[in-house]
């Protein structure tokens, strides 16, 4: 490790950012898990709550740089899609 104080202040910054993402990707996953069950179980108000939640915390994660843009709609637009499907399958 360098000895220069600007790199062990670096260091050290990117120790803590680096476990705040992994912590708000983290939440994140498990939103997505949560609303994916909520989806299979076919109970279509709390998987609509649940993917409201993922979406706020997407949109979050990409303001803060967690998360690119691309990534985030990737992920929310398979879990309406999944959603959707299932409750079109439901209503026939």
């Amino acid at each position: 490790m360098a000895v220069h104080p600007s790199v062990i202040k670096r260091h050290r910054q990117s120790l803590k950012r680096k476990e705040r993402n992994q912590e708000t990707r983290s939440k994140i996953r498990t939103l997505i898990k949560k609303a994916r069950q909520a989806v299979s179980d076919q109970s279509s108000e709390p998987a609509t709550l649940e993917i409201k939640a993922v979406d706020k915390a997407l949109s979050k994660a990409v303001s803060k740089g967690i998360l690119k843009r691309n990534t985030a709609s990737r992920w929310l637009s398979r879990l309406a899609r999944s959603a959707s499907r299932k409750s079109a399958s439901s209503a026939e």
